[in-house]
């Protein structure tokens, strides 16, 4: 049964859940972003559980409380999840908006999220503050996974992971890398006693790669991102290649359904 309706538009949702806390409603609030579906869940006015496709409990809440277009439904008589959120909804808002406040300094300083953050050194100086939870991201800047990637191997939402970042950044022990390349497919011609393991590129994309500090000791292996996801490859430099090439064996074309010229992008890999 629904009881309370409408668009974001017309209302924010600090509003509507305001509007709950004080007549301390209890239920289900379904957010839709149009990109994505959202609940918070709410018990006595408090929200104790929020979900999205992506996240649970309060990173799930901050993300929902971040929408600001879309439509909402609050459903009463809906059956109540484990309780993951302990909190006041008015201490919950507070940190929404300075999470809010933070992403928005943090995405004029790290505008692509593609980009590819490497520590530079490993044992940094004590006058270097970092919290326990900003020292547990340290391990995830290795030079090979975006910022993305760092995400989602610490399990950190993206203001902390770039807040560490921006720490490490203006004491100057980070780098920011843009590694990745969009080549085009072009089938591999092995000889009768060469194995098909491996995929090969232009000798000079070997010397540009390794020019950059995470990969100075050689590049073995490059992640390749195509239509059906990331897989890890061997790779092999040669003379000869055109500019824009990955030459790949014709059984892995066929397996990841790729026609020549197709494109996809590559990286170094550990």
């Amino acid at each position: 049964m629904s009881s309370l309706r409408g668009t974001l538009e017309s209302i924010s949702l600090m509003d509507v859940t305001q509007l709950l806390n004080i007549n301390r409603k209890t239920g289900r609030l379904q957010v839709d972003s149009g990109e994505a579906l959202g609940f918070l869940f709410f018990s006595g006015g408090e929200v104790i559980h929020a979900e999205t496709p992506n996240a649970r409990g309060e990173t799930a809440a901050f993300e929902i409380l971040e929408w600001a277009s879309g439509h909402f439904e609050f459903q009463v008589g809906v059956a109540q999840p484990m309780v993951s959120i302990r909190r006041s909804l008015p201490d919950l808002l507070m940190d929404s908006a300075r999470l809010q406040d933070s992403r928005r300094r943090l995405d004029a300083l790290f505008p692509n999220l593609s980009a590819v953050p490497w520590l530079t050194q490993q044992a940094l100086p004590d006058i270097l503050r970092l919290s326990a939870e900003e020292r547990r991201i340290l391990p995830f800047f290795d030079g090979y996974r975006t910022f993305r990637e760092v995400m989602s191997a610490s399990g950190q939402h993206d203001v902390a992971v770039r807040q560490t970042a921006a720490i490490l950044l203006e004491a100057g022990h980070l780098e920011l890398l843009t590694p990745g390349i969009e080549v085009g497919v072009v089938p591999m011609r092995k000889g009768l006693f060469q194995k098909a393991d491996h995929v090969e590129l232009p000798r000079r994309m070997e010397a540009a790669w390794t020019a950059q500090g995470p990969y100075t000791r050689g590049v073995s292996a490059l992640r390749v991102s195509w239509p059906g996801g990331p897989v890890v490859e061997r790779v092999e430099f040669h003379a000869g290649i055109e500019d824009g090439a990955l030459v790949i064996p014709r059984e892995l074309m066929t397996a990841w359904k790729l026609a020549e010229g197709s494109r996809v992008s590559v990286r170094p890999a550990p």
